[in-house]
C-alpha cells in the first residue's frame, strides 16, 4: 500500500509542477477584454445581478437540499420507530411549504417587476 501511495503522491507533485509552467502567460487586449466571444460589449460587464436573480438561486438550492434530506426517508421508515422519521419529515415539508407561499403571497417569486 505504501508504494501506491508514495506513487500516486509523485504523480500528483509532477502533475502540479509541470501545470504551473507549461502555460504561456501572455494576455493580450482580447483576453483582458470581459468578453471573449469576438464582438465588441454593448456595456459594462460589472453590473451589478437583481436581487431576485439571488432569491430564485437561493430558492433553488433550499428545494435541492429538501431532496437530498428527505432521500433516506423511505429507508428510515425501517427503523424501530417509523412514526418519528414520518413526523420529522412532514415537519421539513411543512415548514418548507410554509416558507415557500409566504414567499409566494409578499411577491418574492415575480420575476418582471
Amino acid at each position: 500500500m505504501l508504494p501506491y501511495v508514495f506513487l500516486a503522491s509523485l504523480l500528483s507533485l509532477i502533475l502540479a509542477t509541470i501545470s504551473f509552467w507549461l502555460p504561456v502567460v501572455a494576455p493580450d487586449s482580447e483576453k483582458l477584454s470581459p468578453y471573449e466571444c469576438g464582438f465588441d460589449p454593448l456595456g459594462s460587464a460589472r453590473l451589478p445581478y437583481s436581487m431576485r436573480f439571488f432569491l430564485v438561486a437561493i430558492l433553488f438550492l433550499l428545494f435541492d437540499l429538501e431532496i437530498a434530506l428527505l432521500l433516506p426517508t423511505p429507508w428510515a421508515t425501517q427503523l424501530p420507530t417509523p412514526l418519528l422519521t414520518t413526523l420529522w419529515s412532514s415537519l421539513i415539508l411543512i415548514l418548507l411549504t410554509l416558507g415557500f407561499i409566504y414567499e409566494w403571497l409578499q411577491g418574492g417569486l415575480e420575476w418582471a417587476e
